[in-house]
């Protein structure tokens, strides 16, 4: 396509009379406003954009020239442009700019913002623009005041040309100061290597600087303070190098200290490091240095020096009056009709500071007295800096009025030691009055760990209900409606007009919902429709069905039909998309009317916000000639047999993609990437059941990715060996990344697979495991995956060898885990393996079993125990209201350790709360074979172990709970072994409960401060 034919779509001679009056416009100054008068805020800032074409690139659209422009891929709307401001700014305005000669047209679009790139608000809703000669061919967007960082336009059409189009994106509105000392690192005098970088998300000013992997890179800040003293230097760094890094500090040429960064989720995750410093009055230099004898490969994004702290330290536990603030932006201090004094007139991006907190051995409860009279808005809770760790947030509601108050609670990661106290303010304009703000300590912890996943829950308990709806629970029973329920609690809509109602915490076009309705009097299942409401107006039906849940029977082998026995596993979920987005503040509520013929009951509903994504490059990527499993697989096999080698992969288009059995991968790495899991979808056939779907991996597939989809199976119970959507072996290098899989038997089985990420996934109501690794599996990587009602555990390592495996399951991590209402067996399993690490991982609501397994039985399998060294590690794990009873009378915990058949050593547990457990919290037991005990527990450790809420069940296994750790003597034979716990900790227990239950002569409790 040649450049005449390309202008030719885009303008068209304009009459000279046009062109005159433009210009006379120009020179008497008709041009759109621009908010305040401010600075363009998008100009030479990171811009990017889902495609472009040919020359005209994303970076056109804000280099300040009318005449150049960017334009996406033609014939594929939508697309997207995105700006990132470098900052989070308030922002109320972007102006739009095309070339100024174009022939008119008008481009359907909207404005979104973000602070995090990943969460988007929608600034202006979709319309559609005039851009016309006439008025300079520009656009004009105004919007109420929204704090981001992130700006995106969004476009679905163009009627001057089948693509989006912009030579000019301005943002405006302002930037709130950074605080006095603050100094950026791109900006500082580099050497040995280090440099200006923009590559990942989250850093402030205009970049950051990288390049520590060189030995004697080097970042000086000039500094000047008013008066020598002590200082606290405050680097703000990123570090995912999976342990601490370490430099050199150096004050006006003089090595000080060797720093320690500790290690981050990853490299768009931000924290601060303090050290105390001595300075000059007036000019100083401080440097950060790769030397020999440090680590490095750090990223440096600032340095914020704040005066030392030589006042009295204020306690956190007492109250804070709001206007008793070290400094302050944008608020202003007023009289409060509770007495006193607060703070007022707080908008987005404002802030105050309280130096010199201390936070003592902990604090992990935020509460402050607010009041407002329009939605409320949110409370950044952030340490040392206005970009320092943030240990939390707190949503306060809107009130109902400016003087009318409420103490609002807000769990926070925990808090030690003394700091400088940020408030940040985020959320809109007018937001709230602040009277006080305090902190405390919880009886039981509240935890922040786990997986985070891109949608909000909202327990139906905690919603608002009426016309005859009822909150059920709690319980623990196996089979009922609050016992089966997330909290133990769940709300019924059993009569006309009864309903369950919720406000959005954000926008959403979404909606989940877990719920139970009656099986069919054969089995089988039913269909029904639960009606939605927004903000009180009808807005659809949901269809819901009872076909995939209601087993019956034995506890290990339960079947669909009624007349097996008891039942278990009530509970399924539904989704559906709305038809546009649902504002933040909004209420959805779900009502039973005369069309809904069956009783209800609803656990939770789940709220996201989604798009679609575009196909990464069409050069690289096929799609299908239509939906059908075969067209899927003739995109695969032309992908492998391509022979320009251009071609990297499928793109699979929004749609509903049925699918009988597996796909076929294999000749050489396939990317398979989807729209994301709302809108690309796999489905088995609808007339079938038990249909074994999913991904084969064959040989020369290594390398191969999975990404953006989802897999909805018909499976209505558990057959062991098919139904897993990815079954591996002997595979390495894979990824597995944001995929749905619902209603199927495993989400992923592997067995030797080496070096494999699955991450940002969800698995919802499969009949066996949710993930598991087997048979010399390595080095593997699961991270940031939910799972919800797993029918065996829902994450494990098994250490079998019976596929020939040469070695054991070692240097596997799973990190940022959640396992929700596990209805057999465990949130967490492990079985062997040596040098494997379990971190940041919610477990909560397992209906049977434990929340975490530490087991030696090789089941009858060829297997392998623990191996002595490196040891298998777990750390910062929640346990929530597990346990349960299962394999006859057997009662389990939250964590239950038991050595078996082969090896039981080398176990680390280290700061894990367990809160309310159904029986007892820790469990030691040991296999016996006859009366001889098969294998001790040896060299096993915890530290900073939590137990609260231990009680007495009262139920039919009584004279079995009540133990917050119990060397199990009864099931089997007595515990063998011994275990040592570090910092041990036991809280609110209840009465007639026991601390430590050790009646045994053969196993050794030993407890150190």
């Amino acid at each position: 396509m040649n450049m005449p034919f390309r202008l030719k779509g885009r303008r068209t001679n304009v009459p000279m009379w046009i062109l005159v009056f433009c210009l006379v416009l120009t020179q008497v100054g008709w041009v759109p406003e621009k908010a305040q008068a401010a600075t363009n805020l998008a100009v030479g800032k990171p811009i990017t954009a889902s495609s472009s074409v040919d020359v005209y690139h994303a970076a056109n659209a804000n280099d300040g020239n009318p005449s150049s422009y960017w334009e996406s891929a033609n014939n594929a709307f939508p697309q997207w442009l995105r700006v990132d401001l470098g900052a989070v700014s308030t922002i109320n305005q972007v102006v739009l700019r095309l070339p100024p000669a174009w022939e008119k047209r008008s481009q359907t679009l909207s404005v979104t913002g973000s602070t995090d790139d990943v969460n988007y608000s929608t600034l202006a809703a979709s319309s559609a623009y005039s851009f016309d000669p006439v008025g300079g061919n520009a656009v004009t967007i105004s919007f109420a005041n929204a704090g981001a960082r992130y700006v995106k336009l969004n476009f679905t059409a163009n009627t001057g040309w089948p693509a989006a189009q912009l030579s000019e994106l301005e943002v405006y509105g302002q930037t709130p100061p950074p605080p006095p000392g603050t100094y950026e690192a791109e900006s500082a005098q580099l050497s040995g290597g280090a440099k200006v970088n923009t590559d990942h998300a989250g850093y402030t000013g205009a970049g950051f600087v990288d390049g520590y992997g060189n030995q004697g890179a080097a970042t000086q800040f000039t500094i000047n303070v008013s008066s020598a003293g002590s200082y606290n230097a405050i680097l703000r760094y990123a570090n995912a190098m999976g342990g601490d890094r370490t430099l050199s500090l150096y004050v006006n040429g003089t090595k000080i200290k060797q720093t320690t960064l500790p290690s981050l989720a990853n490299w768009d995750t931000w924290s601060t490091r303090s050290e105390s410093v001595k300075l000059n009055a007036g000019s100083n230099t401080i440097t950060y240095k790769y030397d020999p004898g440090d680590s490095g490969n750090v990223n440096l994004d600032q340095l914020q020096i704040a005066e030392g702290t030589g006042s009295e330290p204020r306690s956190a536990f007492a109250t804070i009056e709001a206007e008793s603030y070290d400094s302050q932006f944008g608020v202003e201090t007023e009289n409060a009709s509770e007495g006193g004094s607060s703070i007022g007139h707080i908008d987005e991006g404002d802030y105050v500071v309280y130096k010199n907190i201390d936070f003592g051995t902990g604090a992990s409860i935020f509460e402050a007295r607010a009041a407002s009279n329009t939605g409320g808005g949110t409370i950044e809770v952030r340490l040392d800096s206005l970009t320092g760790t943030l240990a939390g947030t707190c949503v306060l509601p809107g009130t109902g009025g400016w003087q009318t108050w409420i103490t609002k609670s807000c769990g926070i990661h925990t808090i030690s030691g003394k700091h400088d106290l940020y408030l940040k303010f985020t959320g809109g304009s007018n937001l709230f009055n602040l009277n006080w703000v305090k902190f405390f300590n919880p009886t039981t912890p509240i935890p922040t760990r786990g997986a985070n996943m891109p949608y909000d829950i909202y327990e139906a308990e905690d919603g608002v209900i009426g016309g005859g709806a009822a909150i059920v629970g709690p319980n623990r029973n196996v089979g009922d409606l609050a016992g089966e329920a997330s909290g133990r609690k769940a709300v019924t809509l059993n009569t006309t007009g009864s309903f369950v109602q919720f406000t959005t915490k954000a926008d959403t076009n979404t909606l989940v919902t877990r719920f139970s309705i009656p099986d069919a009097p054969g089995g089988g299942g039913i269909h029904s429709t639960l009606n939605i409401y927004v903000n009180g107006t009808y807005a659809k039906s949901i269809d819901l069905t009872s076909k995939y849940m209601w087993l019956y029977g034995s506890e290990t082998s339960p079947d669909n039909s009624p007349g097996a026995g008891a039942p278990r596993h009530i509970y399924d979920e539904a989704n559906i998309m709305f038809d546009q987005t649902i504002p933040k503040g909004s209420t959805i509520k779900l009502q039973k009317d005369p069309a809904n013929t069956t009783t209800y009951a609803i656990d939770f509903i789940s709220l996201e916000q989604v798009s679609p994504l575009a196909n990464p490059d069409p050069a690289k990527y096929v799609t299908p000639a239509n939906t059908s499993h075969q067209a899927v697989q003739d995109a695969l096999d032309r992908v492998r047999m391509d022979p320009t080698g251009k071609l990297v992969g499928v793109y699979l288009p929004a749609g509903t993609y049925e699918t009988g059995s597996k796909f076929q991968v294999y000749g050489k790495p396939i990317k398979v990437i989807g729209a994301g899991p709302w809108y690309t979808r796999f489905v088995a056939p609808a007339n079938q059941t038990n249909t074994d779907i999913g991904f084969y991996a064959g040989s020369g597939s290594n390398g191969s990715t999975f990404a953006n989809f989802a897999y909805f199976g018909n499976y209505v119970a558990r057959i062991d060996g098919p139904g897993k959507v990815f079954g591996f072996t002997n595979v390495a290098d894979m990824t597995i990344d944001n995929v749905w899989v619902e209603h199927q038997v495993c989400m992923f089985w592997g067995q030797n697979v080496d070096r494999t990420v699955i991450k940002n996934s969800r698995i919802r109501n499969v009949f066996a495991d949710g993930i598991n690794f087997t048979n010399g599996s390595t080095n593997n990587l699961v991270s940031n995956v939910e799972a919800r009602g797993t029918g065996d555990d829902s994450f494990a390592l098994f250490n079998a060898i019976d596929a020939g495996a040469p070695d054991d399951n070692a240097g596997n991590v799973f990190e940022n885990l959640t396992s929700l209402l596990t209805w057999r067996a465990a949130g967490l399993a492990v079985y062997g393996g040596t040098g494997n690490t379990f971190r940041n991982i919610y477990i909560a609501d397992t209906l049977v079993y434990s929340g975490v397994t530490l087991s030696s039985l090789d089941f009858g399998y060829p297997f392998r125990g623990f191996g002595a060294s490196p040891q298998t590690t777990l750390e910062n794990i929640s346990l929530i209201r597990t346990g349960g009873h299962f394999w006859g009378n057997q009662t389990f915990p939250a964590i239950w350790l038991f050595s078996a058949s082969k090896e039981f050593r080398g176990i680390r547990i280290k700061d894990m709360d367990i809160v309310d457990p159904t029986y007892h919290g820790i469990m030691f037991q040991t296999k016996y074979n006859g009366s001889s005990p098969e294998n001790p527990v040896t060299d096993t450790i915890f530290s900073n172990v939590t137990i609260s809420g231990v009680r007495k069940s009262g139920d039919a296994y009584d004279a079995k709970s009540g133990f917050g750790i119990w060397a199990n003597e009864i099931e089997g034979g007595p515990a063998v072994g011994s275990a040592v716990f570090n910092n041990l900790k036991f809280l609110n227990m209840g009465p007639g409960t026991t601390n430590i239950k050790n009646t045994t002569s053969t196993f050794k409790v030993t407890v150190n401060p």
